[in-house]
């Protein structure tokens, strides 16, 4: 059976409906990208399966486990990195990773074995005996999910793991979440990204006011607000009327190109990017046509939000969300 199941999931804080029926599962060794803006009820979903949460309806499970039936055969099978990185600031990210082992009734022995490895994964092994205070943000994210696998999870919750990031930060963390992967490791990854889910992720839901609004790939979800489009700049010079007929052989089947005449632009939706710049200009120019410009747009956030629901993500307003703390595996930190 699937590693995660979530079923009609409800949850209401007084007259706040945060989970409207939420629906998905994800399939052992892969990530589901969790998509929606902040207040979106995304980190609710989380707290629910992580066991912090009891839904007003619906079922959770985890390993075939049911979370609120039995909350700590489940905390067994999981970790989770909420938004902010759980570390202590006073201890070194050795003994950060030692204490969470001792809590899970390692050994000393085991539990500074485990934390020896770990921090060799995630490229900490010379800081590990460091004070996290002097860390970097990247480097306290990564030290954030080392902890999260110190029991050897098998689902493993990752809460916008990213967001503050600096770009070099967010491109080591995806590094290491495809590292998880491969290794077995079944992942929910929330985010409000669309790149990051594109990237890491083999299915995307998009949750928006507390219910699944769509669902599939990158690709699927790119193509329902309308997928890659060019938009080329026509010169003062340039018939602007002629170029919608010019770009026709590159438009997607069945759509036309838009034309805005006060900025001199047309814009049309096509079936690839690949080589399509090159081959537009040279199109035009065969044609006598001056071009200023010519660019690729690809899909944002706020392009599947927009056509999906008739609002910009930033426009969203927040649900009442409580805070939470953190559980790694089967410890509440």
């Amino acid at each position: 059976m699937p590693a995660v199941v979530a079923e009609g999931l409800e949850k209401s804080f007084g007259d706040t409906r945060a989970l409207c029926g939420v629906d998905f599962e994800i399939e052992r060794a892969t990530v589901l990208g969790v998509l929606g803006p902040n207040g979106a009820g995304k980190t609710t979903a989380v707290r629910i399966l992580t066991t912090l949460l009891r839904p007003d309806a619906g079922r959770a499970v985890i390993d075939g486990i049911d979370v609120v039936a039995e909350p700590r055969k489940a905390r067994a099978r999981i970790g989770l990195t909420g938004q902010y990185a759980a570390v202590d600031e006073r201890l070194t990210g050795m003994e950060n990773l030692q204490l969470v082992g001792r809590l899970f009734h390692m050994g000393g022995a085991e539990a500074r074995d485990r934390a020896t490895a770990l921090l060799e994964r995630f490229s900490l092994d010379e800081a590990g005996g460091r004070v996290v205070k002097g860390y970097s943000g990247g480097m306290r994210r990564r030290l954030d999910i080392a902890m999260s696998l110190i029991a050897e999870p098998s689902v493993l919750f990752l809460d916008e793991p990213t967001t503050g990031l600096d770009p070099r930060s967010r491109l080591e963390m995806w590094d290491v979440i495809d590292g998880l992967v491969a290794d077995g490791t079944t992942l929910l990854l929330t985010t409000q990204y669309l790149d990051e889910a594109e990237r890491l992720a083999d299915d995307i839901v998009v949750i928006d006011r507390g219910a699944v609004i769509a669902r599939g790939t990158a690709t699927e979800l790119k193509s329902q607000s309308g997928g890659d489009r060019v938009e080329v700049t026509i010169g003062p010079g340039g018939d602007l009327g002629r170029v919608p007929g010019l770009l026709a052989p590159f438009a997607q089947t069945g759509v036309s190109a838009s034309v805005d005449a006060e900025a001199r632009v047309v814009t049309v939706p096509v079936e690839t990017t690949e080589h399509i710049v090159p081959a537009v200009v040279r199109c035009l120019d065969d044609a006598g046509v001056e071009v200023l410009d010519v660019v690729v747009r690809r899909p944002t956030l706020d392009d599947v939000f927009l056509q999906l629901t008739g609002h910009r993500a930033e426009d969203d307003e927040p649900l009442a969300e409580p805070d939470g703390a953190a559980v790694t595996g089967g410890v509440q930190r």
